[in-house]
């Protein structure tokens, strides 16, 4: 591709930034002059990478991080989608207006040629218009893009089979968006008239993936369910994930890996804070038993959770390289997150997945309906059902025939170069328009 000036943008998490840097390098490598934009401590990540930064301004830091401090009222908050509507109304939809302030302010000094990010970016489809600038938008979650042939997303329901099954999919996809998420669609409608532009017609998250000129979704179509009627910018590109140069956490512990007959390795991402969810009812249920358990706590109560549970076979760090150590693992106990999901996949792991928030739901119940591993369908399960699932997805061999199958598919995949093809296309056909001589 010619070379051109890129700018990344991306909601300041982990799920939203992670996925998108190895798409970053690759595109600076190729010669193309790359910029970030982003907030909090992902500024220093991507200055470690080599990537010139715009720090929000205007824009105000919220995150998983800081949530409970920022927005209290939020834990009692039980119900999954009111907990969803809240989320997306506060660390995404009032944010719009800040990030089309810092972007346009930053267009100045860098006119980009293209911007590129994450779904959940919601200034990208203002941005698009008000500076009529190429956007490609990659899909770092599950497709989210409403279906005749599926149910709402963000609800972790599976297709219906059935003619009443399916009815009552419908009803619950009308009820989802036109009441219980209509209320964001109309706060991103009034966003947009703020700034001159007409009302979408679609639902929210329609909206920011049809706006895109191609949606660069991480994961492949065995990863999603079959609907007829997705949008034609929407391109399967493989599983996206971080940049990586060499080992960033050396594991300290191969003698041990021989030791035990099944090795299992148990996260539940580096945002949650409370290792009781899933961390604690995993060691609770394999302590002094014939398992290696590796358990990473993302920096959260490490040494505590050392001391409550000193017995041999349990390895407790901050951090443990993925890469690096799931080749050994012979099962993932997973939050569901999607870039550990992608891993797992690649590995050949059955995971035990237990998730809701954060549009955590729609990865666990992929990993149910495609016989990847279990879902508990909670994000507390006890030590008992966690004990009891890791045996099932240890013992059933249709859960490794599932991992074997997809993960052949996701070989014929190369993420950054299927990218790097359709953004030039995108940017191919942006000169075309713009070289076209004016009827007026």
């Amino acid at each position: 591709m010619n070379t051109r000036r890129i700018l990344f943008a991306t909601i300041p998490a982990d799920g939203h930034f992670n996925p998108l840097t190895g798409l970053a390098k690759h595109l600076q490598e190729l010669g193309n002059d790359v910029r970030w934009y982003t907030g909090g401590q992902y500024v220093a990540k991507a200055e470690k990478l080599g990537i010139p930064v715009y720090p929000f301004r205007t824009a105000r830091l919220v995150n998983q991080e800081n949530m409970e401090e920022l927005f209290p009222e939020r834990n009692q908050i039980k119900s999954a989608i009111a907990r969803l509507r809240f989320d997306l109304n506060n660390v995404f939809l009032h944010r719009a207006p800040e990030f089309v302030a810092d972007i346009t302010e930053i267009h100045q000094k860098f006119p980009f040629d293209l911007l590129v990010c994450d779904t959940l970016f919601s200034a990208a489809p203002l941005i698009k218009q008000l500076l009529n600038v190429p956007v490609a938008t990659v899909g770092i979650v599950p497709l989210s893009e409403t279906s005749k042939d599926l149910p709402p997303s963000g609800m972790g329901l599976t297709p219906a089979r059935g003619f009443w099954a399916k009815r009552k999919q419908d009803f619950l996809r009308y009820l989802t968006t036109n009441v219980l998420l209509k209320p964001c669609t109309d706060l991103y409608n009034t966003i947009r008239q703020q700034h001159g532009l007409a009302p979408t017609k679609d639902f929210l998250f329609d909206a920011f993936i049809r706006s895109a000129d191609v949606y660069l979704q991480s994961g492949v179509p065995g990863f999603e369910y079959a609907r007829r009627d997705m949008s034609k910018n929407v391109r399967f590109v493989g599983p996206l994930l971080p940049y990586s140069k060499g080992t960033r956490h050396p594991f300290q512990h191969y003698d041990k890996l021989k030791q035990y007959r099944n090795v299992l390795l148990v996260t539940q991402g580096t945002v949650e804070r409370d290792p009781e969810k899933i961390i604690v009812p995993t060691l609770e249920a394999f302590k002094d038993s014939d398992f290696l358990v590796i358990a990473t706590t993302g920096g959260s109560q490490t040494d505590a959770l050392r001391a409550r549970y000193p017995q041999d076979n349990l390895i407790i760090e901050d951090f443990v390289d993925f890469n690096e150590i799931m080749p050994y693992c012979d099962v993932y106990v997973t939050n569901g997150g999607y870039g550990g999901v992608m891993l797992s996949i690649q590995n050949g792991l059955p995971m035990v997945a237990a998730g809701i928030h954060e549009g955590k739901s729609e990865i666990t119940a992929r990993i149910g309906y495609f016989k990847l591993g279990v879902n508990l369908k909670t994000e507390t399960p006890t030590p008992d059902q966690i004990r009891t699932q890791v045996h099932t997805v240890l013992k059933d061999p249709v859960y490794r025939r599932s991992l074997s199958k997809l993960r052949d598919e996701f070989a014929q995949y190369n993420p950054n170069i299927l990218c790097e093809k359709y953004i030039s296309e995108v940017l191919d056909e942006s000169l075309r328009t713009a070289m076209q001589p004016s009827i007026f």
